[in-house]
Protein backbone atom coordinates (compact mmCIF):
# COMPACT_ATOMS: atom_id res chain seq x y z
CA UNK A 1 0.00 0.00 0.00
CA UNK A 2 1.38 3.48 -1.10
CA UNK A 3 2.24 5.89 1.54
CA UNK A 4 -0.20 8.45 0.28
CA UNK A 5 -3.52 5.84 0.86
CA UNK A 6 -2.56 4.70 4.28
CA UNK A 7 -2.42 8.33 5.75
CA UNK A 8 -6.19 8.93 4.37
CA UNK A 9 -9.27 7.23 3.85
CA UNK A 10 -9.24 4.76 0.71
CA UNK A 11 -11.61 5.79 -2.13
CA UNK A 12 -12.56 4.49 -5.14
CA UNK A 13 -10.60 6.89 -7.69
CA UNK A 14 -7.63 4.95 -5.45
CA UNK A 15 -9.17 1.28 -6.45
CA UNK A 16 -9.45 2.03 -10.37
CA UNK A 17 -6.56 3.77 -10.33
CA UNK A 18 -4.36 0.54 -9.16
CA UNK A 19 -6.77 -1.22 -11.37
CA UNK A 20 -6.37 0.67 -14.55
CA UNK A 21 -10.45 0.59 -14.64
CA UNK A 22 -12.57 3.23 -14.47
CA UNK A 23 -13.94 5.20 -11.34
CA UNK A 24 -17.32 4.83 -13.00
CA UNK A 25 -16.79 1.13 -13.17
CA UNK A 26 -15.50 0.76 -8.98
CA UNK A 27 -18.50 2.62 -7.91
CA UNK A 28 -20.96 0.38 -9.36
CA UNK A 29 -19.41 -2.67 -7.91
CA UNK A 30 -19.50 -0.76 -4.87
CA UNK A 31 -22.28 0.74 -4.34
CA UNK A 32 -23.90 -2.49 -5.84
CA UNK A 33 -25.84 -0.39 -8.39
CA UNK A 34 -28.52 -2.13 -10.15
CA UNK A 35 -29.05 -2.24 -13.91
CA UNK A 36 -25.30 -2.44 -14.83
CA UNK A 37 -23.43 -4.63 -17.20
CA UNK A 38 -20.27 -5.71 -15.09
CA UNK A 39 -18.71 -8.95 -15.48
CA UNK A 40 -18.08 -10.89 -12.23
CA UNK A 41 -14.51 -11.40 -13.25
CA UNK A 42 -14.45 -7.79 -12.43
CA UNK A 43 -16.63 -7.03 -9.66
CA UNK A 44 -14.96 -10.28 -7.99
CA UNK A 45 -11.58 -7.88 -8.72
CA UNK A 46 -13.00 -4.82 -7.42
CA UNK A 47 -13.66 -5.72 -4.27
CA UNK A 48 -10.46 -7.86 -3.69
CA UNK A 49 -8.68 -4.69 -4.30
CA UNK A 50 -11.09 -2.79 -2.04
CA UNK A 51 -9.85 -5.50 0.70
CA UNK A 52 -6.61 -5.44 -0.19
CA UNK A 53 -5.82 -1.24 0.21
CA UNK A 54 -8.17 -1.11 3.35
CA UNK A 55 -11.41 0.73 1.43
CA UNK A 56 -14.41 1.62 4.37
CA UNK A 57 -17.53 2.78 3.00
CA UNK A 58 -18.08 6.45 3.71
CA UNK A 59 -21.55 6.29 5.66
CA UNK A 60 -22.25 9.63 5.57
CA UNK A 61 -21.48 9.97 2.17
CA UNK A 62 -23.55 7.19 1.21
CA UNK A 63 -26.30 8.25 3.86
CA UNK A 64 -26.20 11.86 2.12
CA UNK A 65 -26.66 10.24 -1.36
CA UNK A 66 -29.16 7.47 -0.44
CA UNK A 67 -31.37 9.66 2.24
CA UNK A 68 -30.79 6.64 4.54
CA UNK A 69 -28.59 6.31 7.41
CA UNK A 70 -28.85 2.67 7.93
CA UNK A 71 -29.49 3.15 11.57
CA UNK A 72 -32.06 1.69 13.89
CA UNK A 73 -32.74 3.99 16.80
CA UNK A 74 -34.46 2.05 19.98
CA UNK A 75 -35.35 4.24 22.66
CA UNK A 76 -35.46 2.27 26.21
CA UNK A 77 -37.49 2.79 28.94
CA UNK A 78 -35.76 3.93 31.77
CA UNK A 79 -35.46 0.37 32.97
CA UNK A 80 -32.60 -1.66 34.50
CA UNK A 81 -30.76 -3.32 31.96
CA UNK A 82 -31.59 -6.57 33.05
CA UNK A 83 -30.50 -10.05 31.89
CA UNK A 84 -33.44 -10.12 29.85
CA UNK A 85 -33.79 -6.97 28.55
CA UNK A 86 -29.55 -7.44 27.59
CA UNK A 87 -30.51 -10.30 25.93
CA UNK A 88 -33.17 -8.95 23.77
CA UNK A 89 -31.17 -6.02 22.62
CA UNK A 90 -27.91 -8.16 21.56
CA UNK A 91 -30.88 -10.35 19.13
CA UNK A 92 -32.03 -7.12 17.67
CA UNK A 93 -28.15 -5.90 17.28
CA UNK A 94 -27.36 -8.94 15.48
CA UNK A 95 -30.40 -9.16 13.54
CA UNK A 96 -30.14 -6.26 12.06
CA UNK A 97 -26.62 -6.44 11.62
CA UNK A 98 -27.02 -9.19 9.29
CA UNK A 99 -29.46 -6.99 7.32
CA UNK A 100 -26.95 -4.37 7.11
CA UNK A 101 -28.02 -1.67 9.84
CA UNK A 102 -26.75 -0.09 13.09
CA UNK A 103 -28.85 -0.59 16.15
CA UNK A 104 -28.87 2.20 18.44
CA UNK A 105 -30.21 2.33 22.04
CA UNK A 106 -31.18 5.49 23.91
CA UNK A 107 -32.96 6.04 27.68
CA UNK A 108 -34.66 9.21 28.21
CA UNK A 109 -34.50 10.19 31.02
CA UNK A 110 -36.67 11.53 33.24
CA UNK A 111 -34.27 15.12 33.46
CA UNK A 112 -34.16 15.70 29.61
CA UNK A 113 -31.25 17.59 29.58
CA UNK A 114 -29.41 15.71 27.14
CA UNK A 115 -30.17 16.59 23.22
CA UNK A 116 -32.48 13.34 22.36
CA UNK A 117 -30.47 11.24 19.67
CA UNK A 118 -32.97 11.06 17.00
CA UNK A 119 -32.10 14.67 15.99
CA UNK A 120 -28.70 14.45 16.02
CA UNK A 121 -28.15 10.56 14.37
CA UNK A 122 -31.09 11.08 11.50
CA UNK A 123 -31.85 7.72 11.84
CA UNK A 124 -33.88 5.56 9.41
CA UNK A 125 -36.33 4.44 12.13
CA UNK A 126 -37.58 5.43 15.68
CA UNK A 127 -38.58 2.57 17.77
CA UNK A 128 -39.80 1.89 21.34
CA UNK A 129 -40.77 -0.97 23.42
CA UNK A 130 -43.48 0.92 25.36
CA UNK A 131 -45.75 3.54 23.93
CA UNK A 132 -44.64 6.97 23.95
CA UNK A 133 -45.10 9.71 26.53
CA UNK A 134 -47.28 12.22 25.41
CA UNK A 135 -45.86 14.93 22.54
CA UNK A 136 -42.59 12.01 22.30
CA UNK A 137 -44.15 10.59 18.80
CA UNK A 138 -44.77 14.57 17.37
CA UNK A 139 -41.29 15.68 18.71
CA UNK A 140 -39.56 12.88 16.77
CA UNK A 141 -41.49 13.70 13.51
CA UNK A 142 -40.55 17.15 13.52
CA UNK A 143 -37.01 16.47 13.71
CA UNK A 144 -37.49 14.92 10.25
CA UNK A 145 -38.04 10.85 11.13
CA UNK A 146 -40.29 9.59 9.20
CA UNK A 147 -40.85 6.39 10.47
CA UNK A 148 -41.66 5.29 13.83
CA UNK A 149 -42.58 2.63 15.99
CA UNK A 150 -45.55 2.33 17.47
CA UNK A 151 -46.95 4.93 15.05
CA UNK A 152 -49.68 6.34 16.61
CA UNK A 153 -51.46 6.89 13.74
CA UNK A 154 -51.14 3.60 12.16
CA UNK A 155 -51.07 -0.02 13.78
CA UNK A 156 -47.91 -1.55 12.74
CA UNK A 157 -48.36 -4.90 14.70
CA UNK A 158 -50.94 -6.51 16.90
CA UNK A 159 -50.72 -5.36 21.00
CA UNK A 160 -48.49 -7.46 22.95
CA UNK A 161 -50.16 -8.83 25.66
CA UNK A 162 -48.68 -9.79 29.56
CA UNK A 163 -49.50 -13.33 29.60
CA UNK A 164 -46.86 -14.35 32.34
CA UNK A 165 -49.45 -13.45 35.14
CA UNK A 166 -52.10 -15.57 33.94
CA UNK A 167 -50.11 -17.95 33.51
CA UNK A 168 -48.66 -17.62 37.48
CA UNK A 169 -52.14 -17.28 39.51
CA UNK A 170 -53.66 -20.19 37.47
CA UNK A 171 -50.94 -22.35 37.80
CA UNK A 172 -50.81 -21.55 41.22
CA UNK A 173 -54.62 -21.91 41.48
CA UNK A 174 -54.33 -25.07 39.52
CA UNK A 175 -52.28 -26.06 42.87
CA UNK A 176 -54.76 -25.50 45.20
CA UNK A 177 -53.76 -22.25 46.52
CA UNK A 178 -57.07 -19.58 46.97
CA UNK A 179 -55.29 -16.78 49.24
CA UNK A 180 -52.50 -15.91 46.22
CA UNK A 181 -50.47 -12.77 47.17
CA UNK A 182 -48.59 -10.65 44.52
CA UNK A 183 -45.20 -9.34 45.05
CA UNK A 184 -44.02 -6.20 43.37
CA UNK A 185 -40.43 -4.34 42.74
CA UNK A 186 -40.58 -0.72 44.42
CA UNK A 187 -38.25 0.36 42.29
CA UNK A 188 -40.02 3.81 40.82
CA UNK A 189 -38.27 3.05 37.40
CA UNK A 190 -40.26 -0.45 36.42
CA UNK A 191 -43.29 1.20 38.40
CA UNK A 192 -45.55 0.89 34.97
CA UNK A 193 -44.47 -2.50 34.31
CA UNK A 194 -45.18 -3.67 37.49
CA UNK A 195 -48.78 -2.34 37.10
CA UNK A 196 -49.38 -3.97 33.70
CA UNK A 197 -48.42 -7.05 35.68
CA UNK A 198 -50.35 -6.76 39.09
CA UNK A 199 -53.22 -6.08 36.86
CA UNK A 200 -53.10 -8.97 34.62
CA UNK A 201 -52.82 -10.86 37.78
CA UNK A 202 -55.81 -9.43 39.15
CA UNK A 203 -58.07 -10.03 36.07
CA UNK A 204 -56.74 -13.83 36.07
CA UNK A 205 -57.98 -13.67 39.97
CA UNK A 206 -60.99 -12.47 39.52
CA UNK A 207 -61.67 -14.88 36.60
CA UNK A 208 -60.97 -17.42 38.25
CA UNK A 209 -63.80 -16.17 41.42
CA UNK A 210 -60.71 -15.08 43.76
CA UNK A 211 -60.29 -12.96 46.29
CA UNK A 212 -59.12 -9.66 45.57
CA UNK A 213 -54.90 -10.28 46.03
CA UNK A 214 -53.14 -9.03 48.58
CA UNK A 215 -50.16 -6.89 47.31
CA UNK A 216 -46.83 -5.18 48.43
CA UNK A 217 -44.31 -3.68 46.29
CA UNK A 218 -40.58 -5.10 47.59
CA UNK A 219 -36.95 -3.44 47.92
CA UNK A 220 -34.68 -6.16 47.13
CA UNK A 221 -33.87 -6.44 50.81
CA UNK A 222 -34.47 -9.19 53.45
CA UNK A 223 -36.19 -6.52 55.67
CA UNK A 224 -38.88 -5.69 52.69
CA UNK A 225 -39.26 -9.14 51.91
CA UNK A 226 -39.76 -10.32 55.44
CA UNK A 227 -42.43 -7.16 56.58
CA UNK A 228 -44.20 -8.57 53.46
CA UNK A 229 -44.62 -12.07 54.33
CA UNK A 230 -45.41 -11.38 57.65
CA UNK A 231 -48.73 -9.34 56.73
CA UNK A 232 -49.52 -12.15 54.33
CA UNK A 233 -49.00 -15.10 56.70
CA UNK A 234 -51.67 -12.84 58.82
CA UNK A 235 -53.70 -12.82 55.95
CA UNK A 236 -53.68 -16.72 55.39
CA UNK A 237 -51.71 -16.71 52.37
CA UNK A 238 -50.26 -19.43 51.28
CA UNK A 239 -48.34 -18.45 47.53
CA UNK A 240 -47.53 -15.66 46.03
CA UNK A 241 -46.86 -14.77 42.48
CA UNK A 242 -43.50 -12.21 41.97
CA UNK A 243 -43.31 -9.37 39.28
CA UNK A 244 -39.86 -11.27 38.13
CA UNK A 245 -36.91 -13.32 39.50
CA UNK A 246 -35.53 -11.03 41.71
CA UNK A 247 -38.37 -10.29 43.91
CA UNK A 248 -39.31 -14.23 43.86
CA UNK A 249 -35.88 -15.16 44.91
CA UNK A 250 -36.21 -12.25 48.36
CA UNK A 251 -39.09 -13.82 48.93
CA UNK A 252 -37.97 -17.52 48.85
CA UNK A 253 -34.54 -16.13 50.92
CA UNK A 254 -36.28 -14.62 53.58
CA UNK A 255 -39.24 -17.65 53.93
CA UNK A 256 -36.65 -19.99 54.59
CA UNK A 257 -34.47 -17.60 56.87
CA UNK A 258 -37.90 -16.80 59.23
CA UNK A 259 -38.50 -20.59 59.35
CA UNK A 260 -41.19 -20.91 56.74
CA UNK A 261 -40.81 -24.19 54.91
CA UNK A 262 -40.57 -23.93 50.59
CA UNK A 263 -42.69 -25.11 49.19
CA UNK A 264 -44.62 -26.95 51.96
CA UNK A 265 -45.95 -23.75 53.64
CA UNK A 266 -45.65 -21.44 51.10
CA UNK A 267 -45.32 -21.39 47.46
CA UNK A 268 -43.47 -18.77 45.19
CA UNK A 269 -43.01 -18.24 41.16
CA UNK A 270 -41.25 -15.86 40.10
CA UNK A 271 -41.28 -14.47 36.43
CA UNK A 272 -38.96 -14.21 33.41
CA UNK A 273 -36.93 -17.02 33.70
CA UNK A 274 -33.64 -15.60 34.72
CA UNK A 275 -30.28 -17.91 35.60
CA UNK A 276 -31.01 -17.37 38.92
CA UNK A 277 -33.99 -19.45 38.88
CA UNK A 278 -32.30 -22.47 38.52
CA UNK A 279 -29.50 -21.27 40.80
CA UNK A 280 -31.84 -20.92 44.12
CA UNK A 281 -32.07 -23.73 46.53
CA UNK A 282 -35.27 -24.30 45.80
CA UNK A 283 -35.37 -24.11 42.03
CA UNK A 284 -37.70 -21.05 41.57
CA UNK A 285 -41.05 -21.67 38.69
CA UNK A 286 -40.89 -18.79 37.38
CA UNK A 287 -42.46 -18.16 33.87
CA UNK A 288 -40.05 -18.18 30.23
CA UNK A 289 -40.72 -15.73 27.72
CA UNK A 290 -38.33 -15.62 24.59
CA UNK A 291 -36.25 -13.09 24.94
CA UNK A 292 -33.75 -14.22 21.90
CA UNK A 293 -37.30 -14.69 19.74
CA UNK A 294 -38.59 -11.06 21.04
CA UNK A 295 -35.50 -9.19 20.02
CA UNK A 296 -35.61 -10.98 16.35
CA UNK A 297 -39.24 -10.18 16.23
CA UNK A 298 -38.25 -6.63 17.16
CA UNK A 299 -35.49 -6.44 14.57
CA UNK A 300 -38.27 -8.04 11.69
CA UNK A 301 -40.98 -5.25 12.94
CA UNK A 302 -38.19 -2.36 12.46
CA UNK A 303 -36.80 -4.01 8.92
CA UNK A 304 -40.70 -4.38 8.05
CA UNK A 305 -41.09 -0.26 8.36
CA UNK A 306 -37.77 0.84 6.83
CA UNK A 307 -37.65 -2.13 3.64
CA UNK A 308 -41.20 -1.95 3.24
CA UNK A 309 -41.74 -5.53 4.44
CA UNK A 310 -45.28 -6.84 5.55
CA UNK A 311 -44.90 -6.81 9.13
CA UNK A 312 -44.30 -9.99 11.60
CA UNK A 313 -46.93 -11.25 13.65
CA UNK A 314 -46.42 -12.24 17.02
CA UNK A 315 -45.50 -16.15 16.77
CA UNK A 316 -47.15 -18.51 19.59
CA UNK A 317 -43.73 -19.35 20.72
CA UNK A 318 -42.80 -15.80 22.00
CA UNK A 319 -45.33 -16.09 24.22
CA UNK A 320 -44.99 -16.65 27.81
CA UNK A 321 -44.63 -20.23 29.04
CA UNK A 322 -44.89 -21.74 32.71
CA UNK A 323 -41.61 -23.77 34.12
CA UNK A 324 -42.52 -25.51 36.70
CA UNK A 325 -39.66 -26.15 39.75
CA UNK A 326 -39.32 -27.12 43.20
CA UNK A 327 -40.58 -23.71 44.67
CA UNK A 328 -44.32 -24.42 44.29
CA UNK A 329 -46.25 -27.40 45.13
CA UNK A 330 -50.02 -28.50 46.27
CA UNK A 331 -51.29 -26.35 49.30
CA UNK A 332 -49.48 -27.93 51.96
CA UNK A 333 -51.33 -29.46 55.36
CA UNK A 334 -49.76 -26.59 57.53
CA UNK A 335 -50.88 -22.89 57.36
CA UNK A 336 -49.98 -19.71 57.28
CA UNK A 337 -52.47 -18.28 59.95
Amino acid sequence: MSQTTSQRRVTAADIARSLGISRATVGFVLNDTPGQTISEATRTRVLDEAKRLGYRTNIAARALASGRSRIVLLVLPDWPLDFNLRRNIEEASLALDEAGYALITYTAHPTGHARPLWETLQPDLVMSMTPWAPGQAAAIRAAGVARIIPDPEHATVEEWTEDGPSLQIRHLYDLGHRTIAFAGSADPRVADLVRLRRRAAEQAADSLGLDALPTDDLELTDASARAALSTWRAQGVTAVAAYNDDVGGALVGAALRTGLSVPGELSVIGHDDTPLASMLEPTLSTIRVDTAGLGRFFADLALSAVEGRPAPSVAPELRATLVERASTAPRGAVSLA
